[in-house]
């Protein structure tokens, strides 16, 4: 009996984490990162990543794929500085640790932000109003 179409596996759609991959934004090749991390998720030049992940960073669940755009970087509370990139196409925001080799000048272009859900206290004038 022979195989149909539907009967074949499927191809992955994206690499296995770990692999090398050229970035989309700046051509660069990029490989594994050297400390801090698993598996890489942005590029260390531009800083631009790829919309892969659905909503568990790792689970290769997204259908967009298309290019995320840094944003902007904050502060954790432990002092770990992250990234927050935008997709290109669907719009939906990720927020991924700084990797050891990332391009520090690239970090520093970024607007500084405040964490996702932290409470800035009201200051005196606002609380008058």
């Amino acid at each position: 009996m022979s195989r149909t179409y539907r009967d074949r596996p499927r191809k992955p759609r994206f690499r296995a984490r770990g692999d090398d991959f050229r970035c989309r934004q700046c051509r660069t090749l990029v490989g594994p990162t050297p400390s801090g991390g698993r598996h890489r998720n942005h590029c260390p030049s531009c800083l631009y990543s790829r919309h892969v992940d659905g909503r568990t960073p790792g689970d290769r669940a997204s259908d967009c794929g298309a290019s995320m755009a840094p944003i902007a970087v904050f502060a954790r509370r432990n002092g770990e500085q992250a990234l927050v990139h935008r997709c290109l196409g669907c719009g939906f925001e990720r927020h991924n640790r700084i990797a050891a080799d990332d391009d520090i000048v690239a970090v520093m272009r970024l607007p500084l932000v405040e964490p996702r859900g932290a409470q800035t206290p009201a200051r005196d004038d606002e609380r008058s109003a």
